[in-house]
């Protein structure tokens, strides 16, 4: 699979059924050649210039599934408090 088919697809944590938004980037491990983390905008972004600049980094293990047009994650009821990822 390509980094571009992975952008494309939605966001969705099935803890409770909100989109959280699309891949705007990933964290990757060079040396094993693995994807650590993936990172999604926490507010839509018109230009790259004009944002906030906060963004969600969701742990590769928080996956559950990645299907055709959608990655499913699971990160609690409360994602902006659990310590298993950050903000930037």
């Amino acid at each position: 699979m390509k980094i571009s088919e992975l952008q494309a697809k939605d966001v969705v944590n099935i803890a409770d059924g909100k989109k959280l938004g699309q891949i705007q980037d990933l964290e990757m491990d060079l040396k094993q050649g693995l994807i650590k983390a993936i990172v999604v905008p926490t507010e839509q972004k018109l230009f790259s210039w004009l944002s906030s600049g906060q963004e969600v980094v969701i742990p590769w293990d928080q996956i559950v599934k990645i299907g055709s047009d959608v990655i499913l994650v699971r990160l609690g009821n409360r994602y902006q408090e659990m310590d298993s990822y950050t903000q930037k």
